[in-house]
């Protein structure tokens, strides 16, 4: 065989060779193109309506105003019967917009004057924190029924009472969109709730959350009550812990029963037999950079935000709402109230205008908000919670400036102030 007939036959094989190789990788390439056509079709649907793209969907709109929901759920929720669920649902059909977890609702209430006459109503405000994580077809919030107060005259609470006598499912209620400045933001900072009492309603929305959300995330609450007929959703609750082992639940008997002294801790809760207070919270927590959450009784809240001032826990790691018009004064604020004063604080008079009536008055320092300043004159202005909240005394500011005696809950309007918790800042005219 001569040289170039050795080459022929090496070149023939090496060609075999190369088709071969490139005849199988064409077939492979064939095979994979017809199963993703025969696929494609299939598999695009759930693709589409995957969670994925839920999570990216587009927000749905908050609304402005008032909107009527119906009730479709009350349920009790502890022991004694004084804590009750109302589970409502827009009568549109249209989806409920998110809200952040911790944040209320406001209620415009029609409560009879008189038992049995429909025609003698006072129109009501109230705000009541969501209980729930946020859902697309309904918002929960669970109502404690506020009794006479012991050894006083007191009447019992008109709106929490309404809500237990005569709020049913089925009902129709005027509510304002979710609001409120305090709430759990999405993080990877280990959290501390504090409920005390029914302030354990917001702390639930954001424990909810956190258990759909960032399951991962460390989670403590301290949930302090008197004794065992007081807690709600405890069954839940120590769901939530069994599943979730970053979420620690800690329940506070400030008065317990004798059945309560003998109960200790087990692999899902665990029981102390005091109050929430800075002292427990060191003995429990690590120390970590926790951002702390706290709802219940001003006095509650009177002795336990200083108290973690004290312990070195910085000022925007402390997040609190307390019941009621009463506010927590923090060191910080106090400091800035040593500065000197304010002009809305000045001994010397300052105009008010009320454009309705064409009332103008002399307000001086000492005479309280804008709207007890209105009241005492004689100028109607409607009012709900008195506390900055339910943003019912939203008034347009026609002229001049006002000075907020504390953040208000609720946002007002551009070009208009909530005259509860403001005073006048300099001559002002208002559309009142």
């Amino acid at each position: 065989m001569t040289a170039l007939q050795l080459f022929a036959w090496i070149s023939v094989a090496i060609f075999v060779q190369l088709a071969i190789f490139f005849s199988y990788a064409f077939w492979r390439h064939w095979q994979s193109y017809t199963v993703l056509r025969q696929t494609e079709g299939a598999n695009s649907p759930p693709d589409m309506s995957g969670a994925s793209d839920r999570e990216h969907a587009p927000s749905v709109a908050s609304w402005q105003g008032l909107r009527v929901m119906r009730v479709r759920k009350k349920v009790l929720e502890d022991a004694v019967q004084q804590i009750c669920s109302f589970y409502l649902e827009p009568t549109d059909g249209q989806t409920l917009p998110d809200f952040k977890p911790g944040q209320f609702l406001t209620f415009k209430l029609d409560i009879p004057k008189i038992a049995g006459s429909p025609n003698s109503v006072a129109a009501v405000t109230r705000c009541y924190s969501l209980s729930d994580a946020p859902r697309p077809d309904c918002y929960r919030v669970s109502i404690k029924r506020a009794p006479t107060p012991p050894g006083t005259t007191f009447a019992p609470g008109q709106s929490s009472n309404f809500f237990h006598d005569h709020v049913e499912e089925g009902s129709l209620l005027q509510v304002r969109a979710p609001s409120g400045h305090f709430y759990l933001e999405r993080g990877s900072h280990p959290a501390v709730l504090i409920g005390g009492g029914i302030g354990i309603t917001p702390m639930l929305s954001m424990l909810n959350w956190c258990a759909v959300e960032q399951p991962e995330r460390e989670v403590w609450l301290f949930y302090g009550v008197r004794d065992s007929s007081e807690p709600i959703m405890l069954d839940h609750l120590r769901v939530l812990a069994e599943r979730h082992p970053n979420f620690h639940l800690h329940l506070c008997f400030s008065n317990p029963l004798a059945q309560d002294v003998q109960t200790s801790a087990t692999a899902s809760v665990t029981c102390h037999h005091s109050r929430v207070d800075v002292a427990l919270l060191r003995s429990q927590l690590a120390l970590k950079p926790y951002h702390f959450y706290l709802c219940g009784p001003t006095p509650m809240l009177g002795s336990l935000v200083p108290a973690l001032e004290d312990w070195g826990v910085p000022d925007e790691r402390i997040h609190f709402e307390a019941f009621g018009p009463a506010s927590v004064v923090r060191k910080s604020a106090k400091t800035a109230a040593a500065a000197p004063v304010a002009q809305s604080n000045s001994a010397e008079p300052v105009s008010v205008t009320f454009a309705k009536t064409g009332k103008v008055v002399q307000w001086k320092q000492g005479m309280g908000s804008l709207l007890d300043f209105a009241e005492a004159n004689g100028i109607p202005v409607d009012s709900g919670c008195r506390a900055g909240s339910c943003g019912t005394c939203q008034t347009v500011i026609r002229s001049g400036e006002v000075h907020y005696l504390q953040t208000p809950d609720a946002d007002p309007e551009p070009g208009s102030c909530l005259l509860c918790v403001c005073t006048p800042k300099t001559a002002v005219t208002l559309e009142a």
